[in-house]
C-alpha cells in the first residue's frame, strides 16, 4: 500500500492554523518556525494537488478541500489521542485524563476540595471539566463524552451499565427578584402559588442531546425563559427577567442582601430529589476510583 502524504504532523499544523487564525500564530502554539509550518502545509498541497488556505485580511481560511481534509483528520487525532491514552492505563492503572461532567445544581465547594486532592496525589492528570443539566449528563456517560458524572438527578437509569453511589439532593429554593411582582404576595403561600403559572419561569436547558429532554422544579407556566448555565439563570432572576428554583448556597447572599426573596407555598416542590455519582461500570480508572472515594466521603 503506497504511502499517504497526510500525516499526523500535517493535520496538527492545520488544526492549530484553523484554530488560530495564522500560520505565525499556530506555529508558536506548535513550537516551531513559522517557516517550518509554512513549508508543511506547502508540501502537503503540492502532493494532494489542492489549496488548504486562502487569505482573509489577515486570517488564513480553509478553502472547501482543506475543510474537508480537516474535519475528517480531526477524527484521526482524536483516535490517536485516545490510543495513546489507552496505552498509558493499561501501563499504569492511572488514566493521564479525566473527562468530569457537575450538574449545575451541585454545591462547587466539596467538589473542588476533592478534585483539588486528587491532583496533588496525581499532578499530571488532565481534568476536562464541563456542566451537565438533568438528562444531559446521563446520556454523556451513557454515551461515553464523560467518564464521571457528579450531582446527577434521579432517578438512576436502569441496565446502562452505571455504578452509582447517593449524595445529599441539592437545596433548592423558590426565589425572585425583590422588585418581582410575586415579592408582593411573600407572605400568603396560597396567593403565590395561585399566581405563579401568570409569571415568566427562567429555566436551565436540559443539556441532552438525543435523549428526552425534561424539566425540573416549575413546570407550568405561559413564558419560559430558556437559559444555559446556573450563573445565567440566577442573572437573569435578579434581573427580574422571571421565578425559578435556585441553590441555596448560589441564592443566600442574594437573599442576605434583600436582593432576592424566597418564594413559599403551600405545596412547595424545591426539587430536592436524590442525587448521585455516577460512571460506567467498565471504566476502572484509578483516577476516576480515587475521585469518586473523595467525592463519596466530602461533606455535601
Amino acid at each position: 500500500m503506497p504511502s499517504s502524504p497526510i500525516t499526523l504532523d500535517a493535520l496538527q499544523a492545520l488544526d492549530a492554523i484553523d484554530r488560530r487564525g495564522s500560520f505565525a500564530r499556530a506555529a508558536e502554539e506548535l513550537g516551531k518556525a513559522t517557516s517550518a509550518l509554512s513549508y508543511t502545509v506547502q508540501r502537503l498541497e503540492e502532493q494532494l494537488g489542492v489549496t488548504l488556505f486562502q487569505r482573509q485580511g489577515r486570517r488564513s481560511v480553509l478553502t472547501a478541500s482543506g475543510r474537508l481534509l480537516l474535519d475528517e483528520g480531526r477524527k484521526i487525532l482524536g483516535a490517536t489521542a485516545y490510543l495513546t491514552d489507552q496505552v498509558r492505563e493499561l501501563a499504569t492503572g492511572w488514566e493521564p485524563r479525566l473527562r468530569i461532567a457537575l450538574e449545575a445544581t451541585t454545591a462547587h465547594a466539596p467538589f473542588f476540595a476533592a478534585l483539588n486532592t486528587l491532583l496533588e496525589e496525581q499532578p499530571t492528570l488532565e481534568v476536562d471539566l464541563q456542566e451537565s443539566v438533568l438528562s444531559g449528563g446521563w446520556e454523556a456517560l451513557e454515551m461515553d463524552r464523560i467518564d464521571l458524572l457528579v450531582g446527577a438527578p434521579g432517578p438512576l437509569p436502569l441496565q446502562k451499565g452505571f455504578r452509582a453511589l447517593p449524595i445529599p439532593p441539592a437545596d433548592m429554593l423558590l426565589v425572585a427578584a425583590a422588585h418581582h411582582p410575586l415579592t408582593r404576595l411573600v407572605k400568603d403561600p396560597a396567593a403565590v402559588a395561585a399566581q405563579l403559572a401568570e409569571h415568566r419561569r427562567v429555566v436551565t436547558h436540559d443539556t441532552a442531546r438525543h435523549n428526552v429532554m425534561r424539566t425540573e422544579g416549575l413546570s407550568t407556566g405561559k413564558q419560559v425563559l430558556y437559559v444555559q448555565t446556573m450563573e445565567q439563570k440566577l442573572q437573569a432572576q435578579l434581573a427580574g427577567l422571571g421565578v425559578g428554583h435556585l441553590p441555596r448556597k448560589l441564592a443566600q447572599p442574594h437573599i442576605s442582601k434583600g436582593k432576592l426573596v424566597i418564594l413559599n407555598t403551600p405545596e412547595e416542590t424545591t426539587g430536592n430529589q436524590e442525587r448521585y455519582l455516577a460512571w460506567k461500570i467498565s471504566n476502572k480508572g484509578k483516577a476516576l476510583k480515587r475521585l469518586a472515594q473523595l467525592l463519596a466521603e466530602a461533606a455535601w
